[in-house]
């Protein structure tokens, strides 16, 4: 899990950093900022989904996926964790899921732990202790961290504790989960991660159409059970 220590340490440090000189930074500059890790993540993404080799099974798992995820209410789940620490942590003067520590905590979370290399540099540092994929997610996420608690505040340095146990927890069953992935499954996991990451940029950063992004998650782990499914049964 060093890798996972070293991400949490990163956006702590960036967000901190964020934090304190993020006042001296203009409004339309933070503003700019934001806008254009939207467009960022939105790209990437787009280039993510292009590794599919068959997009019905992206299309299955997102259907799938959003409905365990409303039927688990993962949304509403991270909406209340964050209030919950905003209650305790945050002199915010603004409360509900609107308020500016929600959004930076559920924003940062998502796009944190979104993406091969969460997966694929978890699953390599539990089963080998080589943590460099998840150094280079780190820096990433560090500076990130900055501009995103300049603008949403230190709800971004509270996600840490989301990647703390995502990241660590998939590093802790890297065995299971690399005996049973293969590369086509890793491949539709990664292009339905892709449509995710457009998800958070088009909602989150771009504030273009608001979407309960966080209850497809599930279609993460839908993806490669579909594909599964289809090499079962000989399609």
């Amino acid at each position: 899990m060093t890798g996972t220590f070293i991400n949490v340490a990163a956006i702590l440090v960036g967000g901190a950093i964020g934090l304190i000189f993020g006042a001296r930074i203009p409004e339309r500059f933070k503003n700019t900022v934001i806008a254009g890790m939207g467009l960022f993540t939105a790209a990437l993404g787009l280039k993510m989904f292009f590794e599919s080799k068959n997009q019905m099974i992206v299309l299955g798992a997102l259907i799938i996926g959003a409905l365990i995820g409303e039927w688990i209410g993962i949304e509403d789940w991270l909406q209340s964790f964050g209030e919950t620490l905003e209650k305790n942590f945050s002199q915010d003067a603004e409360a509900g899921a609107s308020s500016r520590f929600v959004r930076g905590f559920m924003v940062s979370s998502l796009l944190y732990c979104i993406g091969p290399i969460a997966i694929l540099g978890s699953i390599q540092d539990g089963l080998t202790g080589d943590y460099n994929l998840l150094a280079v997610k780190s820096t990433l996420d560090g500076f990130a961290s900055i501009a995103f608690a300049s603008t949403l505040g230190v709800g971004v340095l509270f996600s840490s504790l989301i990647i703390l146990v995502y990241q660590g927890g998939v590093s802790l069953l890297a065995n299971q989960l690399h005996a049973i992935i293969t590369d086509p499954m890793m491949a539709e996991m990664t292009a339905t991660g892709g449509i995710l990451l457009i998800g958070v940029g088009v909602s989150n950063l771009l504030e273009i159409k608001k979407m309960r992004v966080g209850n497809f998650l599930p279609a993460l782990a839908v993806a490669p059970l579909i594909v599964w499914i289809l090499n079962w049964l000989g399609i």
